[in-house]
This record gives structure tokens, C-alpha cells and sequence, in this order.
């Protein structure tokens, strides 16, 4: 035993037996969130069932099994309900309805619930707002008055659903696109008229031409305008007529309606491309009710231009500092307290990043930017608010000790005998570190930015106070002149994590969301470190020669 100890063996087993757990405690995570989150996507079936009331009545059940659990039955005692048993399962049904139910999940014990069944004329509608809702289709209407009812009403709403998706199509265009180009339009010969009043140049042909301009825009707003008017009207023309689980009958407009579909009706294809749609729309889309429902492609968006940002900032400031520090830095005292500052540098917690960027990137320097070349702006700010370019900065300040690191380990291991013989043949210093030293030394840059980058991506603390926001009402890039805003704010994918799991009203609704996201953002930083490893073997690979 004593020589089994001095080998070194219990150590192996012991590193070995930690990757391991590690591994499967990874794996495991991955699973979880994975099947939490995008199993929601899934369509799920519509139950319908009598609810025992505790005087003894009952009332109709409808909707989505949501989730289950077992509780102790005690638990059920402390309230006065008689069980049997030591523990009781229970049911969270998703009802929907919330607009005419006042909320849309409730739990039910199981021993409360009689006669479920899964009617085939069951639908499910996917709205704009409210969420969802369950019930009988009754009719199709048509300004109030009903075109097909019973059997003919299914395919008479898949028409005119068609049409009302197509004419909110045509109205989003109008309103995101054209307007939003008039309005953009108009505030840029605002903030010009503005600046000829600051530098004292109000000039009477200056201003006609200003005037001009502005009745040009203000003429296509009035026909646009008028055109919106009549879509309005043509798509708020139908609605449909429903049954709810209490009996009522009322009507949806389908202006609000994405989607109607039968869950119950469906085939495994079916549900299969439905799935995958709805994947696809989550993936693309823009967030609604309060982030709750629709996408996060804009904080996918905001997440991958703010590390791109960061990348190009952190990586040659990163990188010169540890060539200089290495290479060119005389090795004393000083040399070595910089390092250690360096090293203490990726300790400091990030939200005291947040608070420097906040004060020194946003308020200093954004503010001193707004003075100088803003002024027609003010006191609106334009870089003297959180934006875009002080996160991507934030953290590449957060970032850069990472970089300095990994790129002078990549200095150390070069052997010196290399740089020698470069001088020898008549290289410079400035020649041997450019075509013999960084080339060798790449593996470790890449694998210190790449860490970086993982690092960053999931960053969310310092993000709060310098950019990033609940909901972006447009993109860093765009169509507008200069094309790339980067004093606009923006959504992130950590942040949207938090808000949705932590600041939602509709907290059941939401989780699965949350997972959803969190399975994202862990697979890019799989993806990333991944990459890392791949790209760091893959230079090692090619410059191994030159080592030996």
C-alpha cells in the first residue's frame, strides 16, 4: 500500500475520478435545462375535466397539463381538506384565458380532478397579448355578423386568419420601415436646424430648405398614416366567437391572433414541424408580453455585436501589454508589481467594472463627447447614456488581465535559443517578434481571447449599469446613417435571463423561457471554448516544429 502511495497512482485516480463528476455534472446540467426549456416548445394537449369544488359542486377544466408534483398530505390537513395517505399529486394547469379568467395557471389537486378527457374540437389560440386561450370554436364573424359556424368555421377562420396575418404584416412594414424612416428623417433636420441655431447661421435659404424638406416628410406620413387607417379597419373586420370553460361565449379579434391549431388533433409530423417552428420563431423573432412570449433574437443580437466590439478592443490592447511586459519591460520591481496588479485585476468583482464604466466611460468621457460634437442633442444625451460601445469597453477593461496572461505564458514557453538564432541572421528584434516570436506564440493569444470572449458572453452584473436594457426598441445596426450605432442600448442574453426569471409578473409562464435561454447561452460558451481548444491545438500543431 505504502508503494501504491509513493507511485502517484491515488493521485491519478483522484484527478481522474474529478474530470469525471465534472463531466457528468456538466452533461447532467445540460440535459436538465435542455429538456425544461425546449421541451415548452412542444404542443401539448388539451385536457378537459370536471374540478371538485370543496362544498361538493364541480366546475369545467380546460386546458394544458403544465407541470406536477407531490406534496405531503399534511400540507392538505393544515387547510382543512380530508386526504388519504401520506402524500397527495397535484396538477398545474395552464387555463389561459387570462383576460377573461383573471389568471392563467392554476393547481389542482389529482384526487380533485374527474372525467378528463382530450376533445378533438378543442383550440388552442396564440395571441399578441394576454397569452393564451383555450376553448370551443363557435363561429367565424364578420363585422359582428357570423359567416360559418360548426363544422365550416375551422376552415373558414384558417382563411380569414390568413388574411388578418398578412395585413398585420403589411401594417408592421408601414410602421417600422416607412414611418420609422420619416421619424428618423424629421429628427435628423430637428437636431440641423437646431445646430444653425447654436452656431448662429439662420440663414433664410438654409431654413426654407429645412422647411422644405420637412413638409416632404410630413406629406408621406399623412399618406401613410391613411393608409394604416384603412388597414386598421380591414383587419380588425373579423373575430371569432368561442366557448370558455365557464360556459361564456366571447369573441376574439383576429388582428390579435398569431396562430390557431387543434393539439389534440394533431399527428407526430404535425406536432413535429409545429416544434420546430415554434424553435425557429424563438430563435428570430422579437420579445412580447413583457418578454414572456415571442423570441430573443435582439438579445442574441446584442450579445454577439457586444463581444465582437470587445474582441477588437481587448485583443491588441491585451496583447501589446504582454509583449511589452516580456519582451521589452526591464524585470525588477516594478515589472513585477504590474504583474501582480494584473493578476489582481481578474479577482475585482465585475460590478465594481460596472461602476467605473458607469462613472468614467458614460458620464466622463460620453458627456465630455456630447458637449463637443453633440451639442444640438442636449439635454437629450446621445454618448452620455449607457450604450452599446461603454459595455463593449466595461468589459474588455474586465477582460484584458485574461489576455495579458495567457499571451505572456505563450511568451515564456518560447525557448530563447529561437530568438538568438533570429538575431543572428541579421533580424531585428522589432523582425524576430514579428515573424518568429508572435507566430509561435499565437496558440496562447487565441486561447486567452477566446476565454475572454466566454467570459464576457456571460457577463451581466457590470451590463446592468452600462447598456444593456429589458427591451431594445432597435438594433445596434440598421438602415439609418452611418448604419452602425453604437451609442444605442441593447438586449443581452444574461440579462434576459434575470429579467424574465426574476422581474416577470407571469412567473410560471416565463420559466420555461428562462431555461430555454439559459441552454443558449451555455451552448455558446460551450461552442467558444470548444473553439479555443481547437484553434490553440490546431497552431501548436503547426508551429511545433520550430519548439523542437
Amino acid at each position: 500500500m505504502k508503494n501504491w502511495w509513493k507511485s502517484g497512482d491515488p493521485w491519478i485516480w483522484l484527478t481522474a475520478a474529478s474530470v469525471t463528476i465534472s463531466i457528468i455534472t456538466v452533461i447532467s446540467l445540460l440535459i436538465f435545462i435542455s429538456v425544461r426549456g425546449l421541451g415548452h416548445f412542444w404542443p401539448s394537449t388539451i385536457v378537459e375535466a370536471q374540478h371538485i369544488q370543496p362544498n361538493g359542486s364541480t366546475i369545467r377544466i380546460i386546458g394544458e397539463m403544465w407541470d406536477d408534483e407531490t406534496v405531503p398530505a399534511a400540507r392538505l390537513r393544515d387547510n382543512g381538506i380530508e386526504v388519504e395517505g401520506n402524500w397527495v399529486k397535484r396538477y398545474l394547469i395552464k387555463t389561459g384565458n387570462r383576460d377573461f379568467l383573471g389568471f392563467d395557471f392554476r393547481w389542482i389537486n389529482d384526487f380533485e380532478l374527474k372525467q378528463q378527457t382530450f376533445p378533438q374540437d378543442l383550440i388552442a389560440v396564440e395571441r399578441k397579448e394576454w397569452g393564451n386561450f383555450y376553448g370551443y370554436l363557435k363561429a367565424v364573424k364578420e363585422k359582428n355578423q357570423i359567416i360559418a359556424e360548426g363544422k365550416t368555421a375551422w376552415v373558414e377562420l384558417q382563411k380569414r386568419l390568413q388574411r388578418a396575418i398578412e395585413i398585420s404584416e403589411k401594417i408592421y412594414a408601414i410602421e417600422k420601415d416607412q414611418i420609422g424612416k420619416i421619424n428618423y428623417g424629421l429628427e435628423r433636420l430637428r437636431l440641423e436646424q437646431r445646430r444653425l441655431q447654436l452656431n448662429n447661421k439662420l440663414e433664410p435659404a438654409k431654413l426654407a430648405s429645412i422647411e422644405q424638406r420637412k413638409a416632404v416628410l410630413n406629406e408621406k406620413f399623412a399618406e401613410l398614416n391613411e393608409i394604416l387607417g384603412k388597414l386598421y379597419q380591414k383587419i380588425n373586420r373579423d373575430s371569432l366567437s368561442a366557448e370558455i370553460m365557464d360556459g361564456r361565449i366571447v369573441d376574439i379579434s383576429l388582428a390579435k391572433v398569431i396562430r390557431v391549431y387543434q393539439p389534440n388533433t394533431m399527428s407526430l409530423l404535425d406536432k413535429m414541424q409545429f416544434y420546430l417552428m415554434k424553435v425557429w420563431e424563438f430563435l428570430s423573432e422579437y420579445p412580447r408580453e413583457a418578454n414572456t412570449e415571442g423570441g430573443i433574437f435582439p438579445a442574441i443580437f446584442g450579445t454577439i455585436i457586444m463581444v465582437l466590439i470587445m474582441s477588437v478592443i481587448v485583443t491588441p490592447f491585451g496583447v501589446i501589454a504582454a509583449i511589452y511586459l516580456h519582451e521589452y519591460a526591464k524585470q525588477g520591481f516594478l515589472t513585477r508589481t504590474i504583474r501582480i496588479a494584473v493578476n489582481n485585476l481578474a479577482g475585482v468583482p465585475s460590478i465594481v467594472y460596472g461602476v467605473f464604466g458607469l462613472g468614467f466611460f458614460i458620464y466622463f468621457i460620453g458627456g465630455n463627447i456630447d458637449q463637443i460634437f453633440f451639442p444640438e442633442a442636449l439635454p437629450a444625451p446621445t454618448f452620455g447614456t449607457p450604450g452599446v460601445l461603454w459595455a463593449s469597453l466595461t468589459l474588455a477593461l474586465l477582460t484584458v488581465p485574461i489576455v495579458i496572461v495567457s499571451t505572456e505564458e505563450g511568451l515564456s514557453r518560447i525557448p530563447s535559443s529561437i530568438r538568438e538564432g533570429s538575431l543572428a541572421l541579421g533580424a531585428t528584434k522589432a523582425e524576430t517578434l514579428w515573424h518568429t516570436v508572435l507566430p509561435m506564440a499565437s496558440p496562447a493569444m487565441m486561447t486567452g481571447l477566446i476565454l475572454a470572449i466566454a467570459r464576457a458572453a456571460g457577463e451581466v452584473a457590470p451590463l446592468m449599469l452600462v447598456g444593456v436594457v429589458k427591451l431594445a426598441p432597435s438594433l445596434a445596426i440598421d438602415t439609418y446613417v452611418p448604419f452602425i450605432h453604437l451609442e444605442r442600448k441593447f438586449m443581452h442574453l444574461g440579462f434576459h435571463i434575470y429579467d424574465v426569471g426574476f422581474q416577470s409578473p407571469n412567473v410560471e409562464a416565463s420559466r420555461p423561457l428562462v431555461y430555454a435561454t439559459a441552454f443558449l447561452l451555455v451552448m455558446v460558451i460551450i461552442v467558444l471554448n470548444i473553439t479555443a481548444i481547437w484553434i490553440r491545438n490546431r497552431l501548436r500543431e503547426q508551429y511545433k516544429t520550430l519548439e523542437t
